[in-house]
C-alpha cells in the first residue's frame, strides 16, 4: 500500500530536482516519510537543501529552490487550480497507513477553488461534498480525502489536500 506513495515520491523528487528549479525567493518543501514517520528524504523550500536517509545511504546536497506549480502535480489527472503553487508536499508511508498532504496557495477565493475541485474530482471518481469552504469525502480508491481552504487576503486562498489511509 505504501509502495505507490514511495515510488511516486522518488519519481517526483527526481523530476523536481532535475527540472523544476527556480531561483526566486519562493520554494516548496517536500518530505517523504515511512517506517513510523522517519524522514527518508526531504527538500527544504527555504534553503534548497535536500537530505536523503535510507538504509545504506545518507547525505545532503544544496539545490536551487524548487517551485512546484499546476504542471508538476495532479490527482488522477486533476491539477491544482490554475496559477496555484505548492508550498509543502509530504508523503507518508508505512505498513499501517500511507498518505499525502499538500499545502498550496491559489489566486482565487476559497469558494471558487472548492467548486473548481469538486467539479473535476467528481469526474475522476472521487466522492466529495462541500463542508463550508472545504471538500470532504473519498478518493476513487475509497481513501479519506479532505480539501481545507481558507482566505488569504483579497481573492486568494490557501489550501491543504489530505489523503489518508
Amino acid at each position: 500500500m505504501i509502495r505507490p506513495y514511495l515510488l511516486a515520491a522518488v519519481g517526483l523528487t527526481s523530476v523536481l530536482a532535475l527540472s523544476a528549479c527556480d531561483r526566486s525567493n519562493e520554494g516548496a518543501s517536500v518530505s517523504i516519510n515511512a517506517d513510523g514517520g522517519n524522514v527518508l528524504g526531504a527538500i527544504n523550500g527555504e534553503t534548497g537543501e535536500m537530505k536523503i536517509d535510507v538504509p545504506g545511504f545518507q547525505g545532503s546536497v544544496k539545490l536551487p529552490k524548487i517551485k512546484i506549480d499546476t504542471s508538476n502535480f495532479d490527482l488522477n489527472g486533476v491539477r491544482l487550480y490554475p496559477g496555484s503553487s505548492i508550498k509543502t508536499l509530504n508523503i507518508v508511508g508505512d505498513d499501517k497507513a500511507g498518505g499525502l498532504r499538500v499545502a498550496f496557495a491559489s489566486p482565487a477565493t476559497p469558494t471558487i477553488v472548492r467548486d473548481w475541485f469538486a467539479q473535476r474530482l467528481g469526474k475522476v471518481g472521487y466522492q466529495v461534498h462541500p463542508e463550508g469552504a472545504n471538500l470532504i469525502g473519498t478518493t476513487d480508491e475509497n481513501k479519506p480525502f479532505r480539501l481545507e481552504l481558507a482566505p488569504d487576503g483579497k481573492d486568494k486562498a490557501t489550501g491543504t489536500i489530505v489523503i489518508s489511509g
